[in-house]
C-alpha cells in the first residue's frame, strides 16, 4: 500500500492542525487539513479502511454515536445553518482511508461561494483557501474540551 495520509496523521508522522481531538476504541476525531474551513472536524477509523462494508460490528456500533456527538459540538461552537456529514473515501481516484467530514456551513460561507451541498465543498477544495491555524488550534482546544467523555 502507498503511504496514507489519514494514516499518517493518525500516527503524527504528518502534521496535524489543533492534534487529535478525541478517540474512542475504533475511531479517531480531528480537525481536516484541508480547505473546508475552520470548525470542520474528521471522523475516521483508527485501523485503514477504505469500505463502509468492512467496519467490524464495534466500529458500526460507535459510528452512529459519534458521528451524532461530533455534530452537536460542531453545532454548539460555530452555531452554522447546517452542518454536513459527507463520506470522503478516495485518493486520487482509487478507495482510500474512509472518513466522515463533519462541515458547519453557514449562510455567509455558502453566500461566499454561491452554492451549498456537495457543490459547496467541491468549489471550496476549487479555490483551496488556507486554514487560519490560529482559529484552527481555538476550535480544536474547545472541541476537545466538550468532546471528553
Amino acid at each position: 500500500m502507498d503511504r496514507c495520509l489519514a494514516c499518517d496523521l493518525a500516527e503524527g508522522s504528518a502534521q496535524l492542525p489543533g492534534g487529535r481531538l478525541s478517540e474512542t476504541s475504533s475511531w479517531l476525531v480531528e480537525h481536516t487539513i484541508g480547505p473546508l474551513g475552520v470548525g470542520t472536524l474528521i471522523v475516521k477509523p483508527k485501523r485503514h479502511v477504505t469500505h463502509v462494508a468492512d467496519l467490524t460490528e464495534a466500529e458500526a456500533a460507535e459510528l452512529g454515536p459519534l458521528l451524532r456527538k461530533v455534530a452537536q459540538v460542531v453545532t454548539e461552537l460555530a452555531t452554522p445553518q447546517q452542518v454536513y456529514i459527507t463520506l470522503w473515501s478516495h485518493a486520487d481516484g482509487v478507495p482510500g482511508h474512509i472518513h466522515w467530514v463533519v462541515q458547519p456551513v453557514t449562510r455567509r460561507l455558502m453566500d461566499e461561494f454561491g452554492d451549498f451541498g456537495p457543490s459547496l465543498q467541491v468549489r471550496m477544495f476549487d479555490r483551496d483557501d488556507p486554514l487560519d491555524l490560529v482559529a484552527v488550534e481555538r476550535f480544536s482546544e474547545e472541541a476537545r474540551s466538550l468532546l471528553r467523555p
